[in-house]
């Protein structure tokens, strides 16, 4: 990715964190936090990936997020200078649910492990 890219990449995370915060401060999905901005290289579309607080309001939160996604980008022009403002795309980021998964097969590992030695061990 160019440092151009990059940059407004970074411009946009900036901004949008700061509209959601704003936008959603008293919504029933609890607070929505921008993850991260991917940008094509031609900078006509950013997928943004964010989480909410309340998992459970997470489809709910999407789809108001995708209800809302025309003023929101108006909003952000409004911050940002550029020639042509990037098509936003909304997706949840669900990072921190496989590394949730991901701890819980290794603690199951672990526990196995322990199980099998204690076994070996004639315990």
């Amino acid at each position: 990715m160019g440092h151009r890219v990059e940059r407004l990449a970074s411009q946009i995370k900036d901004e949008l964190s700061m509209i959601m915060l704003l936008k959603y401060t008293n919504s029933p999905f609890g607070m929505i936090t921008i993850t991260g901005v991917l940008l094509t290289a031609d900078l006509r579309l950013a997928k943004v990936y964010f989480s909410v607080f309340e998992r459970t309001k997470r489809k709910e939160a999407l789809e108001r997020v995708n209800a809302d996604t025309p003023a929101i980008r108006h909003e952000l022009a409004s911050k940002i200078r550029v020639r042509f403002m990037p098509e936003l795309r909304f997706y949840i980021d669900d990072t921190a649910d496989q590394v949730e998964k991901i701890e819980n097969l290794l603690k199951e590992i672990h526990k196995n492990d322990n199980q099998v030695g204690n076994e070996l061990s004639g315990s």
